[in-house]
Order: C-alpha cells, then sequence, then structure tokens
C-alpha cells in the first residue's frame, strides 16, 4: 500500500530507494555507535536492517569517523546518509566516501564557496540533502519575529536553508521539521506541505523513552500520514534504535499504508482471564521473531484469552487460539479446528498449526 502523498510532490531516489513523488513512506533510523568504530556500527546496521530499517543516518563528528564511511557505504546493505554539523569538508569526505545523502543545513557551513562545493559534490553524486529544523536550531531573527519556535518560525528556517540549495541549481532536498512539542511539530508540517512539494521526513525531536516516545510519535506521526503528509519517518526514542524501527512499522500498519510481518491482535487481561495471556502473547510475538522471512508474511494472528467469544470475536484472523481454564481451543477464521487440554499443551500446539500455516503459505 502507498501513502496519499500530496499532489505534485518531488520524487527522489536515495541509492535506489524512491522517496516521495507517491512512493511508500520509507522507514528510517539512525545508528547510536561511535561510527569510528566500522564493526560496532556495521552490526548495529546490520540489527537495523533485519528488523525493516531502509535507510540508515550515521554521526560524523570528525574526519577519523569520515574515513570510516568508505569502509561502511560498501558493507552496508541499505543507504546510508551522513549526519554532519557545520563542517563542509565533512560533507565533501562522506559524499567521496558514497554516501547517498547528508543532513546538512546549507546555511550553517561557511561562505558561498563552501554552499557551492557541497551542492555540486551532492549533484554530482546524485546524493539527496535533507534540510533539517527543530526547535532548537532556529535562527534568532525569526524566533524575534514569530515570538519564540513557532512552527511558522521553523518553516521559514528551512525555506531559508533550501532557497540556498535553489539558487545553486540543486532540487534533490527532502525537509525535516520537528519539535519536542506533537502538536507543533503537527503545524508546521501542515504548513510546509501547502508551501513547498519537497518529500517530508516525519519525526517528533526529543520524544523521550520507548513508551512516552512512541506514543508522541505515533499521535503527531498518525495525524500527518492520514493527510498525506510525510514521505520518510523515524521514530526518536531513548533507547536501542532498533525499537525505533518496530514502532516505526506499527505506526504504518496502524495507519493502514504498509504492513511488514504478520498482524498479532490480542484482548486485554480482566478478572474473567482464566490463562496467562499475557506470557502467551508474549511468546508468540518471540516466535515469530526468530523466523527467517517472516517480513512478507501477511497473516491476522488472535490471542484471546475466552473460549466462549474468542473464537467470534477474532473472526477475521488466519489463525488464534482462546483459552479458559484447564484448556483451550485453536481456530481459523472463527472455526474451532483443536480443543486443547492444559496451557502449555495449548500454546506448544498452537505454535505447531501456526508454523505449519505459514510454512505452508509465504516462503520463510
Amino acid at each position: 500500500m502507498s501513502a496519499p502523498h500530496r499532489n505534485g510532490t518531488r520524487q527522489l531516489d536515495l541509492g535506489g530507494i524512491r522517496i516521495g513523488g507517491g512512493a511508500a513512506v520509507v522507514v528510517q533510523s539512525m545508528t547510536n555507535t561511535d561510527t569510528r568504530d566500522v564493526a560496532a556500527t556495521l552490526e548495529q546496521i546490520e540489527r537495523l536492517h533485519s528488523a525493516g530499517c531502509e535507510v540508515v543516518r550515521l554521526a560524523v563528528p570528525d574526519e577519523t569517523a569520515a574515513c570510516a564511511l568508505k569502509t561502511l557505504v560498501q558493507r552496508s546493505p541499505v543507504p546510508l546518509i551522513a549526519d554532519i554539523h557545520f563542517d563542509y569538508r565533512l560533507a565533501l569526505a562522506a559524499l567521496d566516501a558514497g554516501m547517498r545523502g547528508l543532513r546538512i543545513n546549507p546555511g550553517n557551513i561557511g561562505g558561498s564557496d563552501h554552499v557551492d562545493s557541497v551542492a555540486a559534490a551532492a549533484k554530482a553524486n546524485g546524493a539527496v540533502i535533507r534540510v533539517g529544523v527543530n526547535s532548537g536550531s532556529v535562527e534568532r531573527d525569526l524566533l524575534e519575529r514569530f515570538g519564540g519556535p513557532r512552527p511558522e518560525a521553523l518553516v521559514e528556517s528551512a525555506l531559508r536553508h533550501v532557497a540556498i540549495l535553489e539558487k545553486r541549481g540543486f532540487y534533490d532536498t527532502k525537509i525535516s521539521l520537528k519539535s519536542s512539542s506533537v502538536m507543533d511539530t503537527v503545524a508546521a508540517y501542515r504548513l510546509m506541505a501547502a508551501r513547498a512539494a519537497y518529500p517530508l521526513h516525519l519525526g517528533v525531536t526529543e520524544a523521550g523513552t520507548p513508551l512516552r516516545g512512541a506514543v508522541k510519535s505515533s499521535v503527531g506521526m498518525g495525524i500527518l500520514l492520514a493527510e498525506g503528509i510525510g514521505d520518510t519517518l523515524r521514530v526518536s526514542l531513548t533507547a536501542d534504535p532498533v525499537r525505533e524501527v518496530a514502532v516505526a512499522w506499527e505506526i504504518l500498519r496502524a495507519a493502514g499504508l504498509r504492513q511488514r510481518g504478520p498482524e498479532i491482535v490480542s484482548c486485554p487481561t480482566c478478572g474473567r482471564t482464566e490463562i496467562d495471556l499475557i506470557r502467551i502473547a508474549e511468546t508468540v510475538e518471540e516466535h515469530l521473531q526468530s523466523l527467517p522471512g517472516i517480513a512478507s508474511c501477511r497473516l491476522k494472528i488472535a490471542i484471546m484469552g475466552c473460549v466462549v467469544n474468542g473464537p467470534g470475536e477474532a473472526r477475521e484472523a488466519d489463525i488464534g487460539l482462546a483459552g479458559g481454564r484447564g484448556k483451550g481451543v485453536i481456530f481459523r477464521k472463527g472455526e474451532v479446528l483443536r480443543s486443547i487440554q492444559g496451557q502449555e499443551n495449548l500454546l506448544r500446539a498452537f505454535l505447531e498449526e501456526l508454523d505449519n500455516l505459514i510454512k505452508n503459505s509465504f516462503v520463510v
């Protein structure tokens, strides 16, 4: 499924991945390793890729980190973006190493000759530049004009940087506008979507720890995606970045835009629950994650806590289980397949039925 993008959005090619112009929303994350540690960085890139990350951004703080980029590019399974602040020489080194994109604001890298060099090198290498503005990076005059880091200030700041690139004939640009305020972020992206046709990278900056960050990101991105705004996204969490990717895919699934792997539905526990439903659901989820090629599986799986109502409530599920005191059932499309005595026997039998269904329905 593809996102209902704004009409006329420019489409970019980032290392073979289409961004904008009707292409599917792309999932991105960023390593938190020291880029100078090639082995650790590659290991994390591989884990991100396995989790479904399609583009990975790397911090490039100095020349030593820049020297590591060529090896990382050669061995990475996904396109890489160099995250650079202020130093145009690091941008040139990243492009020379084969990085497919830059995260850099051209207004912050020095004189016009520096901007000329970066824009020309990016164009020559077919690289994408992301202009990124957040509430802490808005220019002083815009803060004074708009009374603080308001959404209007973020948009004006981003357009300033974009204009610098346009002046040099560079248009392979995407834009991000991030605030720790969810509703300010939403407002800023809405304003930008009405004013420019560049692809937009969604994110809520400083979103927080896994629970709070997932909620804030889901609310903000969910609103925008439902309105057809957004071409790439990153969920920012104070956690292992692999968890960012999992949340991003669940946001896309919930928005009806993309799906990766099977969907698991499970009922909340209540005083009538007579099996360890939480443990069973977690076990099934962990089991699925361990299967190779599971990303292509589109099954809907139900874990229900009531034998009487479970199969009917989850009638649309391709396979499910429902348990009660001392027994349970396995069902498909609401029809009971097997009745099992004992919770552990139920879980074991369900995993066997699930594996058989996946094996016969999908290549894993």
